[in-house]
């Protein structure tokens, strides 16, 4: 087989691709032209014709990374921010949507739209008894929110406790969008002071009892709950909401890989700020087949925060065990757990030996731990799956 054709002249193939280059020009000369018609739609139109050039605004940015900055660049944030303030929700909907195409995957325009004055009139949507301008006001700070130059703007914007009160009052998708942007915002230090002010321990452990542990939600709820549990409001809560640990420690057996390490994470803060109080409580829940797990399954920091918080926990064990009381099965089980936890240093040697032994030792200790959750919840605190909990498990 010839590759080529030796009687195609090479001005011919070099003339193929310079026509190519040329159309794709034209094409883009084209798009630049209807973009600056639509900018100046935007900017100097009056009523539909406006409304109509916001809703373009929003289409052209939907997929197309070039048209964010092309249109970011020519000026288009500014008037879409002064709409956001008429008092149209068409014309409101139209900007707040156009905004948010604008802003994702988009740092600089994230910055942009800040600086352009957009969070306080999302903040007062945020208020509105509508509820799509609602929660489209609430996937818009979500978005915002992932700048960290944002983090500290939102945070005294008085967005915290509208975006807390979401929690259980919203759809599914905008209690989801809540808890995002609450953690993202989390990740600046005086913001935490500022969601834990707003009560916002009782309506996370709600939502996270309600979703599946393994899902996107549970993930960011307990990303949530690990900096709120930094601070000991956050830790009573945790402790004060029935069935607030389980759903803790649920995750730290069933989440994804970073929900597990985020629970992990929570409970060896609240175990390491006072182990009187807390270890006796987290080892009731049955915590330890989940941290033994962790110990060989987890990722580096989960394994360490798993093997760590196993040594707080020995320390009760051994405690217990130096009176007279004979040990339970449960607690000769959990001692065999540390001592095995304790010398799982080289992957490489007996790795499938100890997995072997693990799995064996963690189902009878999860069994075991299952029995004693049975026994310790009433059947009136058992509820039925609701409709939010099949929601979230899609």
């Amino acid at each position: 087989m010839v590759l080529g054709d030796a009687s195609i002249p090479v001005t011919l193939l070099c003339d193929g691709h310079d026509a190519a280059d040329s159309n794709s020009k034209q094409l883009q000369l084209e798009s630049n032209k209807h973009m600056q018609d639509v900018l100046w739609a935007l900017s100097y139109g009056m009523g539909e014709v406006r409304l109509q050039a916001a809703r373009e605004i929003r289409k052209l940015t939907k997929t197309s990374a070039r048209s964010r900055v092309y249109l970011a660049a020519a000026g288009a944030i500014t008037p879409l921010v002064s709409m956001l303030k008429v008092s149209s929700a068409e014309v409101k909907e139209a900007a707040l949507l156009a905004l948010l195409n604008l802003a994702v995957r988009n740092e600089r325009n994230k910055m942009r739209i800040t600086k352009a004055g957009a969070i306080g009139p999302l903040v007062e949507l945020l208020r509105s008894g509508q509820a799509d301008l609602r929660e489209s006001a609430a996937a818009a700070i979500l978005t915002l929110s992932a700048a960290d130059a944002n983090k500290p703007v939102i945070g005294t914007s008085g967005a915290i406790p509208l975006l807390v009160d979401m929690l259980t009052t919203a759809s599914i998708q905008g209690k989801v969008d809540a808890v995002i942007a609450l953690s993202n915002l989390s990740t600046h230090a005086e913001n935490v002071v500022s969601i834990l002010k707003t009560g916002a321990g009782a309506p996370l452990i709600l939502l996270l009892k309600d979703c599946k542990k393994s899902s996107k939600v549970a993930e960011k709820v307990m990303a949530l709950l690990e900096s709120l549990i930094s601070y000991e409001e956050g830790r009573c809560s945790a402790v004060r909401e029935s069935g607030g640990l389980l759903a803790i420690v649920e995750v730290l057996e069933e989440g994804s890989v970073q929900g597990r390490e985020h629970a992990v994470g929570a409970l060896l803060t609240m175990c390491q700020s006072n182990r009187r109080k807390y270890r006796e409580t987290i080892l009731q829940e049955g915590v330890i087949p989940g941290l033994l797990e962790l110990t060989v399954q987890g990722t580096p920091s989960a394994q360490e925060k798993a093997k760590k918080l196993l040594e707080l926990l020995r320390d009760s064990s051994q405690s217990q065990r130096s009176g007279h009381a004979s040990p339970s099965a449960s607690a000769v089980l959990e001692s065999m757990f540390y001592d095995i936890a304790a010398h799982i240093e080289d992957a490489e040697v007996g790795a499938e030996t100890t997995k072997r032994v693990l799995s064996e030792m963690v189902q009878l200790s999860r069994e075991q731990s299952t029995q004693q959750r049975v026994m310790a919840y009433a059947p009136s605190d058992v509820s039925h799956p609701s409709l939010t909990t099949k929601a979230f498990s899609k």
